[in-house]
């Protein structure tokens, strides 16, 4: 198969340790869509003789079938592996190939070129080391040539190779080889690129792939391969401070309690003090333990499990850090955000964040700017689209450890989850915490929400009644509230339209003002359940994860999700404000239920069928349930909407 396959036939166990003592280079290729990335990957394989028999028979049948080379060896068939690549003659996802050399090991990315498998690209980068950078020699730079350039440098990857390549279809000409560069070396100086090496190439022909070609003499470098087993890749991360994510904690038996993880940067040793985040306490590391035995020292990239010299409270999410070189805590910083979702980024909606091995809601309080990847130009904007990019302002429910993503990748890169569909939808990459966030702390206060409430002889909640525009949302809310003050709870009703003249006034109808106008509702009705009040808030809020971030902000029991359930047949027919008629008409935009989705809650506390219940029979119904959980403190509703003020 390959250039040692004599001595895997001679002797297994030196071939073995022949890889053993090897070092292994991650690198990644990107560029346009038909630079030849897949074709040059193939040839790498093809010339370093790493195909078996049986794949080499596949790759020249399938050329002939369907290949691109007019039935000759279609190299890009090694990579493109699925169906729909073979089609197009194009990469969608991420091909991983592992191949070596006598001198050195390679696991290369292969990774798309279309503008759409962007976020494929940020996958493949995210582990390299180092990125060839294909630019057709017939188009010169393209916008992918710099998105991905760009890409490459926000993820870390500091070397770069730049591969001119299909050279031969452009005679072999240094002329058109030396713009390429110029052009290049002047965009790379922007995005802060250390060590960029130039190679003109052909890809299909294999010139200066494996060999040097005499049909470029001009050039007096190395071939691509010579460069890839000789450069050195310095470790940015093994002179960084100790950082280790808890991953689990190792309890097997009674008498041992260890954490385990893998460690992201520094070393360690034991009798090493080290700080426990972001708690702030601190111990000692007594063991170093693995599978093999107890070690003397463990540094980046091990797996391993700690012990310390003394019990400490340590969980899942938690970064263990060396205690004289701290990483920093906050609950709010300033990231780079890189969208890779269909749907466009929405400030203010709830995420999952995920650092290391923790997981907490994050929001984007502010998208500060998006980058012109042609220009480097900052643009003002209020939202990100697939592929683009932008700096922002992160704010958690908590506090976490993180370094900046320049001094370590592990403890300052993250991604963003969808909290309705689990899918990611960006990746991030923390520059800084903001100074608010160091500046402002929680004050104690002696009077609380349950002194509040017990003083009014009720439990305080939300009741959040959601539903289409005409579907008697406030008509019901309103006659809840009248029956509640009638009985002498303490309430306070907040309507959609009301808010709008006052609080919300600077807001439109658009889904980003839509998740904003939410969320500042949910939080004013966390301070009239923290003053101990009955809050009615009678607005469509149609999206889940609003209504979802409104009920994570109280305490178990304290939301009451009332889905006001009516057809839209129906509310369109009321249409007591004309709404639906101007929406219908273009008037409006952005109308819920017509040019804006309404998102049916799934599992509401209480749900009213306005097509079999009156709003007295609503308001009654909901005023019993109340009292069976406990929420009215023994008094019985009415069993009308005639209450006296």
């Amino acid at each position: 198969m390959s250039h040692v396959s004599d001595l895997i036939e001679t002797n297994v166990d030196d071939y073995l340790k022949s890889h053993e003592t090897k070092d292994l280079l991650r690198f990644i290729t990107c560029g346009s869509v038909d630079d030849g990335k897949s074709t040059l990957i193939g040839r790498l394989l093809y010339d370093s003789k790493m195909i078996f028999e049986d794949q080499l028979a596949a790759l020249e049948s399938d050329s002939k079938k369907i290949g691109t080379q007019g039935g000759e060896i279609d190299f890009a068939l090694l990579v493109d592996g699925l169906a729909a690549e073979r089609e197009q003659g194009i990469t969608i996802d991420v091909a991983y190939r592992f191949f070596s050399t006598d001198k050195r090991k390679f696991i290369v990315a292969d990774t798309p070129g279309h503008e759409q498998y962007t976020r494929n690209m940020i996958t493949g980068a995210s582990s390299a080391e180092l990125a060839i950078i294909l630019v057709d020699a017939r188009k010169g730079m393209l916008t992918q040539t710099r998105r991905h350039s760009f890409l490459t440098s926000l993820i870390g990857i500091r070397d770069v190779i730049l591969a001119v390549n299909k050279m031969d279809l452009v005679d072999y000409s240094q002329d058109t080889y030396n713009k390429i560069v110029a052009d290049y070396c002047t965009f790379a100086k922007q995005i802060g690129f250390e060590r960029i090496f130039s190679i003109p190439i052909s890809g299909l022909k294999g010139d200066n792939v494996t060999s040097v070609s005499m049909k470029m003499p001009w050039y007096n470098g190395p071939a691509l391969m010579s460069h890839l087993e000789n450069v050195k890749i310095t470790d940015r991360w093994s002179d960084s401070p100790f950082r280790m994510w808890v991953q689990w904690v190792n309890r097997p038996n009674l008498d041992f309690r260890g954490f385990s993880g893998q460690i992201s940067s520094g070393t360690l040793r034991p009798s090493d003090r080290v700080r426990i985040l972001p708690s702030g306490k601190e111990s000692r590391i007594e063991r170093i333990v693995t599978k093999d035995g107890d070690l003397q020292e463990a540094s980046s990239g091990q797996s391993v499990t700690l012990t310390f010299d003394d019990e400490i409270d340590i969980s899942r999410g938690d970064i263990i850090s060396n205690a004289a070189d701290l990483p920093g805590v906050a609950d709010q910083f300033n990231a780079t955000i890189i969208w890779m979702n269909d749907e466009h980024l929405l400030p203010g909606r709830p995420y999952w964040l995920k650092i290391g091995t923790l997981l907490v809601t994050a929001t984007i309080t502010e998208l500060k700017y998006k980058v012109n990847v042609n220009t480097l130009e900052q643009l003002a904007a209020k939202t990100l689209e697939l592929n683009e990019i932008g700096e922002a302002n992160v704010s958690l429910d908590q506090a976490i450890a993180f370094d900046p993503y320049t001094s370590n990748k592990e403890t300052g890169g993250f991604i963003l989850i969808d909290r309705i569909t689990n899918s990611t939808v960006a990746a991030g990459l923390i520059r800084f915490a903001l100074r608010r966030s160091q500046n402002i702390h929680w004050q104690a206060v002696d009077v609380n929400k349950q002194a509040r409430a017990s003083i009014k002889g009720q439990k305080a909640c939300v009741l959040w009644f959601t539903g289409l525009s005409g579907s008697g949302k406030s008509t019901i809310a309103n006659m809840v509230e009248k029956q509640l003050f009638a009985l002498g709870r303490h309430t306070y009703l907040m309507d959609g339209d009301n808010i709008r003249h006052g609080l919300n006034r600077d807001l439109g109808f658009d889904d980003i003002d839509r998740v904003e106008n939410i969320r500042r509702v949910g939080e004013v009705s966390k301070l009239l359940v923290d003053a101990g009040l009955i809050v009615m808030v009678s607005f469509i809020s149609p999206f889940k994860a609003e209504r979802r971030l409104a009920r994570e902000l109280l305490e178990i029991d304290e939301f009451v999700e009332i889905f006001v359930d009516t057809p839209m047949a129906e509310a369109e027919k009321r249409d007591p404000k004309g709404l639906y008629k101007k929406a219908r008409a273009g008037e409006i935009q952005n109308f819920t239920g017509i040019t804006s989705p309404y998102e049916v809650p799934e599992n509401p506390e209480i749900r009213i069928d306005t097509t079999k219940m009156s709003p007295a029979e609503a308001s009654a119904h909901i005023l019993n349930w109340l009292e069976g959980k406990g929420m009215m403190l023994g008094f019985r509703a009415p069993e009308d909407d005639t209450p006296t003020a």
